[in-house]
């Protein structure tokens, strides 16, 4: 392997839980059997692997019963999965129950049939365990009695038998706990278990990752003991997104290619930035919330948005006005809708400022000055909270 000296001293996890010297570890273990699968740990992977893997001098179990990583896109997840399974699966006296789920079952399987089973396929560990692929039934069966397999995406994930390792990947598609839950029941009883929870940065509808986002940065930042280890290598809000220097202080992964040609190289993520549209690039890439950065064009792009633009066009009364709302209620926006002289539709975007409080006084102000056909309000949405004001200021208010 070899890396790029630049990404060494400049990649560190902006939140972490700190290793703890006077617990041992299994994590050099853990980058034992990475090395096996063809993979030698990165630093960043021996960092987490140590801290996640460190072991309770009363019990002999780890001491984290669940660890959470959020890292950028192709920063090498699979693999920091994938031998912390073997680790498990081969490193105990009594056989130990793998469980993996991703998104979807669909997407489960597609990790665990196009990346797990062809790594240990090609190790020198694949002697020692056989397939069973029946749909329903998918599992990597090792001679010692443990099974690594993969579970749905559900509240019914982990039902049946019990589990060591629960392995929640992809954790941003996740809107509720009900997968969590699902799992840590199975988990209880087994000494030593652990939930693992991997993802990059995800959208407003991620609350189940988000939520563990906020609790686990507090949690670094005021030193609490828990037994729950977080890491999250991301880019500050400010840093600039076109930057190099901003790309290896937050990308564990960039810089680091394999004796094989694989890896991830500046020119690749330059090549990612000057194609991808930039709320895309700093969700994937620089593992950041999109709620902080309001300004960009999060649903249509610029472009389009440009392309559409007729400085002459008006629409005739009476028109019709809509009110909606980001999801995190940082920010609102009235718009128009109404005929043209020429019979083509006209949308404007009448007003669009931070916060709520001024929207009533505002609708008041167009609904007198334009008698509108209709206020469309999606009861559904954040903006579903402003109806009863508006009513109650006599605006009726169309509910679809």
């Amino acid at each position: 392997m070899t890396v790029s000296a630049r990404s060494l001293p400049d990649c560190l996890p902006r939140w972490q839980t700190p290793r703890n010297p006077s617990r041992v570890t299994l994590g050099p273990r853990v980058a034992q059997a990475s090395a096996l699968l063809g993979k030698p740990f990165m630093p960043w992977q021996s960092l987490v692997s140590d801290v996640s893997h460190e072991v309770d001098p009363e019990t002999g179990q780890l001491w984290y019963r669940e660890v959470i990583i959020t890292v950028p896109r192709q920063s090498g997840k699979t693999t920091l999965v994938l031998a912390t399974a073997v680790r498990r699966a081969l490193g105990h006296p009594i056989p130990q129950v793998i469980t993996y789920t991703a998104q979807s079952r669909i997407k489960a399987r597609e990790k665990w049939e196009d990346e797990h089973l062809p790594i240990l396929e090609r190790s020198p560990l694949a002697k020692f365990f056989r397939t069973r692929k029946t749909t329903g039934n998918e599992a990597i069966l090792w001679r010692n009695g443990s099974r690594h397999g993969i579970d749905a995406s559900t509240d019914k994930a982990g039902h049946g038998p019990t589990i060591d390792l629960g392995v929640l990947d992809e954790a941003f598609a996740h809107a509720d706990s009900r997968v969590e839950q699902g799992l840590k029941p199975s988990m209880v009883t087994r000494p030593g278990a652990q939930l693992l929870i991997l993802s990059t940065a995800g959208t407003a509808s991620s609350v189940y990752l988000r939520g563990k986002v906020n609790a686990g940065r507090v949690r670094c930042e005021l030193g609490m003991p828990s037994r729950i280890a977080y890491f999250e290598y991301s880019a500050a809000d400010e840093a600039d997104p076109a930057d190099p220097v901003t790309w290896y202080g937050c990308m564990p992964a960039l810089g680091h290619v394999w004796p094989d040609g694989t890896g991830v190289t500046e020119a690749t993520i330059q090549a990612e930035f000057d194609s991808m549209e930039l709320p895309d690039f700093r969700r994937a890439y620089l593992n950041q919330w999109l709620d902080a950065f309001p300004e960009e064009w999060l649903v249509i792009t610029a472009g389009d948005w440009a392309a559409g633009r007729d400085p002459s066009s008006s629409a005739a009364d009476p028109v019709a006005f809509a009110v909606d709302m980001t999801p995190t209620r940082s920010h609102t926006a009235i718009s128009a809708a109404g005929r043209r002289p020429d019979g083509l539709l006209h949308v404007e975007d009448v007003d669009h400022r931070p916060d709520s409080d001024w929207v009533i006084a505002r609708a008041v102000e167009l609904d007198r000055r334009h008698s509108p056909c209709a206020w469309v309000v999606d009861p559904g949405a954040a903006a579903g909270s402003l109806i009863t004001e508006m009513e109650l200021a006599g605006l009726e208010v169309l509910k679809p």
